[in-house]
This record gives structure tokens, sequence and C-alpha cells, in this order.
């Protein structure tokens, strides 16, 4: 089980979120805690209107709403009863057992989850410290209630959302239920998990999953509200089916969200741009004749997939690299310029032009040790077959020798305390 805890200014954009869900049939509300009257006698305006009454006890604390989603592993079978057992003893050991708060099971992911809304304003006006309250008392109790439920545990959780699998664009076309769960699933993983600093990096891992982010042209009304879809990709990179609004998603992940994950991911994924580069440049380094499609298949090999961006007529214009291994993506100018698109096809055609002429210099042979006299033109004059640059050679190489072993060159790396002249040793 994965607990997740966020706090927020309005109770009623938390209540209304899971409202709505449970209006278009992807949700139900399963309980209300706390409440003077039972649940099934109760309308929206009511469970909202005791929410409201308690938090506003506090009018000079900004941040009211609590917000708790419980997270169990796909293919988990969790009747009502027993989410709303485990809602029940999670709220209490975390010290909100007597607060009202709404329970609401969700069906618009690949797994079994819950959302709770609450507010940390006690009824007497106290307010309930939320710091470090993940680590000191959230983390203790999902461990007991695993244990004691029999659950997958939150650690062998997070390794599964991560083992991803493409959405199948051919099976989503007109219906939005199936479009929300698909990309919902990939969202999941991606958005918390991976280290990238703007749209088009993330992007360049959501498209390889078959979905595509975008904030709209400039004249539309998304881009002007800065508002932010999420749509499921063709085998041609074309968007289909019906598009998703961010705030359609738990946590809304628009741009506000995203702009605020840049900055902490630019930060985390510092430590791990050198081995990126590094790994670019050894295959360079050992294939100088490789082209570019090949670069990007060794790459992919090493866990790092490169994402080629092209204007309409195929030209380049940038690259982005995304390392699987340490989940950081990098555009190639965030690396330096070498590793920008014009960089890297510079670099890719002066090695191959190197290679190249390598290849057509003439290879000689080493000079073969021979013993005898040195090579003269008297020499050279008897025997008219010997080739007239080998007696050249062989003079060269000898002068070069002797070159080096030449007083001023033999006592240049001789440590100072040899150089000292010996102390005459005075007679007694």
């Amino acid at each position: 089980m994965v607990a997740v805890i966020g706090s927020g200014y309005s109770i009623r954009r938390t209540f209304h979120y899971n409202e709505n869900k449970v209006n278009k049939g992807i949700a139900e509300c399963l309980m209300a805690a706390n409440y003077p009257i039972d649940l099934e006698h109760t309308d929206a305006h009511e469970r909202i209107n005791m929410l409201l009454k308690t938090a506003a006890l506090r009018p000079d604390v900004k941040r009211k709403s609590t917000h708790i989603s419980l997270n169990f592993a796909p293919g988990e079978q969790l009747s009502d009863s027993r989410l709303k057992a485990i809602a029940q003893e999670y709220m209490e050991q975390i010290g909100f057992g007597a607060q009202p708060y709404l329970v609401y099971r969700h069906d618009d992911a690949a797994h079994p989850h819950i959302h709770i809304v609450t507010t940390k304003i006690k009824a007497d006006g106290d307010l309930i410290t939320t710091q470090y309250i993940g680590r000191d008392l959230s983390e203790p109790v999902r461990k007991s209630i695993e244990q004691k439920y029999g659950l997958v545990r939150a650690e062998d959780h997070k390794k599964l959302q991560f083992s991803l699998k493409p959405v199948d664009a051919t099976r989503v076309f007109y219906g939005e239920l199936p479009t929300r769960k698909a990309i919902a699933n990939v969202l999941e993983s991606v958005l918390q998990g991976y280290k990238y600093t703007s749209l088009a990096e993330l992007n360049a891992v959501l498209n390889q999953y078959n979905i595509g982010a975008s904030s709209g042209n400039e004249d539309s009304r998304i881009y002007q509200h800065k508002g932010l879809i999420y749509h499921v990709l063709n085998a041609q990179g074309e968007p289909v089916g019906v598009p998703v609004k961010a705030s359609s998603f738990h946590n809304n992940p628009g741009l506000k969200f995203l702009q605020e994950r840049y900055l902490k991911n630019d930060v985390h994924r510092q430590q791990h741009k050198e081995k990126v580069k590094n790994t670019i440049d050894m295959l360079l380094l050992r294939n100088p004749k490789i082209s570019l499609e090949q670069l990007v298949q060794k790459l992919k090999t090493g866990g790092i997939h490169t994402a080629l961006r092209q204007n309409s007529d195929g030209v380049l214009y940038g690259l982005t690299y995304v390392d699987h291994r340490t989940k950081c993506v990098f555009n190639g100018s965030a690396l330096g310029k070498k590793y920008s698109a014009k960089g890297m096809m510079e670099r890719l055609e002066n090695a191959f032009n190197k290679a190249k002429e390598q290849e057509q210099k003439p290879q000689f042979l080493p000079p073969s040790k021979d013993h005898s006299a040195p090579v003269t033109d008297k020499t050279r004059h008897e025997n008219p077959s010997m080739p007239a640059d080998q007696g050249e050679e062989t003079n060269n190489e000898k002068g070069l020798v002797e070159s080096l072993m030449q007083y001023e060159y033999s006592t240049q790396n001789v440590p100072y305390e040899w150089k000292k002249k010996k102390k005459k040793r005075k007679k007694r």
C-alpha cells in the first residue's frame, strides 16, 4: 500500500474533484465519518458544509484542506467493507480519527485506490500538525496495515508501478473513460518518477508510452488560460481519441504542478549528468565511423533513449536524452553544446572524416633491426638495388637515438639530491 498525503488551500476544490468523478460514474463515496447523519441520508451540499463549517473555526490558517490517497497494487481484490476498515484504521492512527472525513473509491486507474477528504482543523479550533506526518506516523501505520490485511508492500508496489507498457492506441478512439484510465496509469509513474525540467523533456518520456502533453497553440483557449491536456498518440505520433484535461486527474498535473517539479528536478538530476556525457563520449571514441542511427541504437541498449526532434522537412533541430537508469531527462544543450543536435552532427562527421583519412594513409612497416655499418653514398653506389630512402631512415633513426642520449637530456629528470656534489672528507 502506498499512502500519499497532500494539503491545499481549497476544500471545495478537493471535494468537487471527487464528487465530479462520482457524477461521471467512475467513483463512489463509501463513507462519511464523524458526520451527524449517515451517508445515505446526506447530499453533496450537506457533505461539503460539514467540512467547511469545521475549517471555518480557524480563519487564520490558509492551508486547511487535507487530501489523502491510499493506493493498492494492481490485481488486489478489496471489497468496499475492507476499504472502509483500512481507511478508518489509517485515519485513527495518524491522528485524524475524530475529524469529519469522506472516503471515495476511484475506478479510473489500473490499480485500486481510495481518496480521503478532510480538514486539519479540529472541532475545538486546534490545528493538527502535518509536518513530518508521512515519516513519523504514516509510514509505521501503512506497514502495520500491510501486514494485518496481507497487502503488497509499498516497496514492491513502487517497483510494479514503473513496469510500464505503452498504451495501445488502436483501442482508444472515442471512449473518454478508457482514455483516462490508460493515461492515468502512465502519468502515475512518470510524473513522480522521472526528473524533467520542461514540457519537451516530459514528452520525451511520455511519448515512449504513446502519451503526449500539450498546452495548445498560442491562439487556443487552452494556451490563453494556461491549461494542459493529455492525449494518446498513434504509431505516427499523432493524437487519437478524446484529450483529457489535467484537472481531471488526481493532484491536477497541469502547468503549475509541472513548473514546481521543474526546479526540484533540475537540482536532483545534476549528479547524473556526467554519466550520460561519459556514455556518449565512450561510444564515439570506440566507434569513430558510427552514424546517428547506430549511436541511438547503442545508447538504447545501454538504457538511454534518444528523442529526435525534426521539423516538417525532416531536418534535425533537437536531441533529448532519457536515461532510464537514473530516470533523468536532459535536453542536448543542457549537457553542453557538443551534445546538442548541431554539436553531435558535427562530431559524428568529424570523427568519420578523421577515420577515413587514417585509412587512406600509407602504412609503413617498422624498420628491421640491422646491426651492420651505416649506409653511405659509397654503399648505395655499390648496391644500386637498395631503396634511396632506406639509408636515410636508418641514419635518421640513429640520429634521433643519439640526440636523446646527449648530455643535455641525460640529467633532465635526475632528482636534485643526486646532482649534489659530494663533500670532500677532511683528513684527520
